[in-house]
Parts: C-alpha cells; sequence; structure tokens
C-alpha cells in the first residue's frame, strides 16, 4: 500500500491524516445488504415472472443479474479498501480528505471560503454513532464522510468557530 495510507501508534499517517473507526466498515456492510437484498428479491421477481415478461425476460435478467454481482463485490471488498485508504485532516487553514477505492482523490477545502457546515446522519449510520460533516463553499460542497458523532460535531464547531474569526478580522 501506498507510504500515504500507513497509519503510526497514534492512528495517524506521516502527513498527519487521522483515520476512521474501524466500524466504518460495519456500516457501509449493512448498506450495501439492504441494498443486496432488494435488489436479489427484484431478481426473484424477474424469475417468478418470466412468462409474463415476454421478451423483456432475457434482458431485464442480466441486468438484474449484473447488479446483484456488483452488490455482493461491494459488500465484501470496497469498505475494507474505503476504510484502509480515507484519511482526513482539519487543520488551522485547510480541510484534507484523502479518499478512494479505485481512483485516489485529495480535496482540500481552504477554511476562509466556508460558507456553511453542517452535520448529517442518516438511519444506518446513527445506528452506529457514525455522522458526515459537510462543508459548503462558493464552488460547491465537500463531505468529511463516517465520523464518529463526536467528532462530527467537534469538528463542525471548530470550523463554524474559525469562520466566524474569519469574519470578523474582515470588519
Amino acid at each position: 500500500m501506498a507510504r500515504e495510507f500507513e497509519v503510526n501508534e497514534n492512528g495517524l499517517t506521516a502527513e498527519g491524516f487521522k483515520v476512521l473507526d474501524p466500524k466504518v466498515k460495519k456500516a457501509m456492510r449493512l448498506g450495501v445488504l439492504l441494498f443486496l437484498i432488494i435488489s436479489v428479491t427484484i431478481t426473484a421477481l424477474v424469475l417468478v415472472f418470466k412468462n409474463d415478461l415476454g421478451d423483456a425476460y432475457w434482458p431485464l435478467l442480466i441486468i438484474c443479474t449484473l447488479i446483484d454481482v456488483v452488490a455482493v463485490s461491494d459488500l465484501i471488498v470496497v469498505p475494507s479498501v474505503f476504510y484502509a485508504r480515507y484519511r482526513y485532516n482539519v487543520g488551522e487553514d485547510r480541510i484534507d480528505v484523502l479518499r478512494g477505492v479505485l481512483v485516489i482523490k485529495h480535496m482540500v477545502v481552504p477554511v476562509e471560503r466556508i460558507h456553511q457546515v453542517e452535520v448529517t446522519r442518516g438511519p444506518i449510520k446513527n445506528m452506529f454513532g457514525l455522522a458526515d460533516v459537510t462543508i459548503t463553499t462558493a464552488g460547491g460542497t465537500a463531505t468529511i464522510e463516517y465520523l464518529d458523532l463526536s467528532e462530527a460535531e467537534g469538528i463542525a464547531t471548530n470550523l463554524n468557530e474559525k469562520v466566524l474569526k474569519i469574519l470578523k478580522e474582515r470588519v
């Protein structure tokens, strides 16, 4: 694995990036498992109603089977790779997020460009005590995903304080 993904005994990379909690993999797998259950049910319905589907049967069966295969591979491979490669750092002047499964992306958001910070959590993430921090800038949005809820709230508070400080200095 590339050097930027190696973690020391403090849970940080050489560049100071933080890692996610291992429960992220369970949350991701549960979400994919729910999708897989739905897709396998649809495939079963296609098989049950094959006589009623006529010429659409084989194309539908192939599409459903491909979706099922992709979902199974997503269930097995993606959470572990995502977890192993996802890194983030909230610095004094910028937020860095390093992520990717096949393609590695490095996102940098300058703190001075932040307009809004929001903490969100859906039902699955809530079950695992996880949340996302969504950062809105004039150029779009950036998200730090699958953070522990207290970490997400802390980051949001910290960023909001930094933005307010920058705004007060400009006045």
